[in-house]
């Protein structure tokens, strides 16, 4: 057995803690306005326990902050956040919340400080610049960056007050903070010290590998043709001083007890990923996109699609769990959150028929991985993306929509590619992870009351997909992840901290693999498609025992005679092994 197969790190309470992500927008509306808010979420909180989850997260819809040491009345007061935090206590529960800090809403004071004149005491603490001319004589921006949730327009933003530009990546209305200013982080430090003295205990942190920018802002290179403004990633994020500021804020969360991820979309390199989450890492963990970019096409926005198998996926798995295990850092295990679609309905299959076996095949391959596991509110009920017949209307969501409004003038003269762009929305939109949470099959999903109107439809399917239907179900999505986050806790030595190996990586349509610690070895294997697959790839590898899976065992997985395990469509199985010669040795 090599030094590298079996994951050397110390073992920690949020290493071993399953974290549920909720949208508080969409989770549960008890104040009667059609909004989720902070007391719907300590209204289920035994949901929660129940499930088995240990840390709670509450995601905020709001990421144009206006105020960071107070909660949006739409949501609540900071008393309701206090009782909240107490009932998590009281359930050996924790509260992680959401930080962002990469940006502001323009109506937050700093920012009104900032624009109202050039000389302002805060005007550094955002990025303003002026603009520059072409060889035309035409006014430009000071770079060609383009937004990130609207690809054909500016990154920055004309201020008729001061005649300068203030970047704003992701919408006119959240302007990028200065974080070469030494003021704005430690404002950003005080921010932190807050919540944590309040009783939060870590941060997801947004976006966090946007805050150090080069600081030249030079025009980035055309990989959009026939566009001016262009993606400026290689400028904007991982830039030169991000460890550093990262470390700062780390000095400050050593002096708690308290876990951190990191939102860092840009980030693959494997030295930069170790550099962030390795042991001397600023970060306990970070959610790495690639399964979520799995079907982009290279190089372009998630606005694009590309046909992917078993093999993209199963390598995806192997660089990052060895590279954790390796280089001793730590993995984020999730499959769909708050800006994916439904990882059913993109990578499963949920039709009447399998809907069901898909979502609780990705459940099994997913709880057998290494690292802290992330479950996102309706995963555990295998909720569905938006039917395909809804209007686009439908979707309240500011990316989905700025894009189909482009798609509308850009291809106003050609029904294929519109209709190709209404299908990647249906396939990609970030609305399909935020309908309302279904608790019931009473109007509105139980999410507010019968009278009052949701902030966003509920999804169609309701009566039937819902907590209420599957609580007490024995065979339904929720008591399969129950059952599958129970059994991962037990065998902690083995999922959580054991070791990784691949197998059979050259098949297109499954996922295999070994985990394994010094005593024992089990293989989860899962079925990516709907037809019937005889399974080769055992080799040297003895199963003992079926202990885990969303089919009958008393079906043909059970029979592996000739070294064959036949697999029915979107099966996952997890089995118990005979330790391999070549481990044991």
């Amino acid at each position: 057995m090599s030094p590298y197969d079996l994951v050397k790190t110390e073992r920690v309470w949020w290493k071993e803690s399953v974290v549920y992500q909720i949208y508080p927008a969409s989770f549960r509306d008890v104040s009667g306005d059609g909004h989720g808010d902070i007391r719907g979420i300590t209204e289920k909180l035994d949901y929660l326990k129940d499930l088995g989850v240990y840390k709670s997260p509450q995601v905020d819809k709001g990421y144009d902050i206006s105020d960071y040491k107070d909660i949006d009345p739409l949501y609540g007061t900071l008393a309701h956040v206090d009782e909240l935090i107490k009932e998590l206590a009281r359930r050996d529960m924790k509260l992680i919340m959401d930080l962002v800090v990469n940006h502001t809403s323009d109506q937050h004071e700093w920012f009104k400080e900032s624009r109202s004149s050039t000389n302002n005491p805060k005007r550094d603490w955002y990025i303003w610049r002026k603009g520059k001319v072409d060889e035309k004589g035409t006014q430009r921006p000071p770079n060609n960056w383009c937004r990130t949730l609207d690809t054909t327009q500016s990154a920055w933003e004309y201020d008729a007050t001061t005649k300068e530009y203030y970047l704003s990546l992701f919408s006119k209305e959240q302007p990028d903070l200065n974080w070469e200013s030494t003021e704005v982080r430690a404002a950003v430090h005080d921010i932190v010290r807050f919540w944590l003295d309040r009783g939060a205990r870590g941060f997801r942190m947004d976006v966090i590998d946007h805050i150090s920018k080069v600081q030249e802002y030079p025009d980035a290179r055309i990989t959009i043709p026939g566009q001016y403004y262009q993606p400026g990633g290689d400028f904007f994020a991982n830039g030169p001083r991000l460890s550093e500021f990262l470390h700062e804020i780390r000095q400050i969360l050593d002096e708690y007890d308290v876990m951190t991820v990191g939102e860092m979309p840009f980030i693959n390199n494997e030295d930069e990923i170790i550099r962030t989450v390795g042991r001397q890492g600023s970060l306990d963990m970070i959610f790495l996109f690639e399964i979520l970019n799995m079907d982009n096409q290279p190089g372009r926005s998630k606005w694009s699609y590309q046909e992917w198998d078993a093999t993209d996926m199963a390598r995806i798995h192997a660089r990052i769990q060895r590279l954790m295990i390796e280089k001793d850092g730590w993995n984020a295990i999730f499959c769909e959150n708050h800006d994916s679609p439904r990882a059913l309905s993109r990578f499963g299959d949920d039709s009447a028929e399998w809907r069901e076996y898909a979502a609780k095949m990705i459940c099994a391959k997913s709880i057998a991985l290494g690292g802290t596991e992330y479950i996102y509110q309706g995963q555990e009920l295998g909720m569905r993306n938006i039917p395909s017949d809804w209007p686009i209307e439908e979707y309240k969501d500011v990316e989905t929509q700025n894009y189909w409004n482009y798609a509308v003038k850009q291809y106003a003269n050609n029904h294929r590619r519109l209709e190709y762009a209404r299908r990647l929305i249906q396939l990609k939109a970030r609305d399909h992870t935020r309908t309302p949470m279904q608790w019931d099959a009473t109007p509105h999903a139980g999410f507010c009351e019968p009278a009052v109107k949701p902030w966003m439809r509920v999804n169609d399917d309701y009566p039937i997909i819902n907590v209420m239907t599957q609580k007490h179900n024995q065979h339904s999505v929720l008591s399969y992840y129950k059952r599958c986050l129970k059994f991962r806790k037990e065998y902690r030595d083995v999922f959580i901290y054991g070791g990784f190996k691949i197998l059979d990586p050259n098949n297109k349509d499954v996922v295999s693999f070994l985990r394994f610690s010094k005593s024992e070895c089990w293989i989860s294997i899962s079925n990516f498609t709907g037809k019937h697959i005889e399974w080769k790839g055992l080799e040297d590898i003895r199963v003992e025992e079926w202990v885990l899976g969303n089919h009958p065992f008393e079906g043909p997985v059970g029979n592996i005679s000739d070294r064959i395990v036949h697999l029915r469509p979107w099966e996952g199985v997890i089995g118990r092994c005979a330790m391999p010669s070549w481990l044991s040795s």
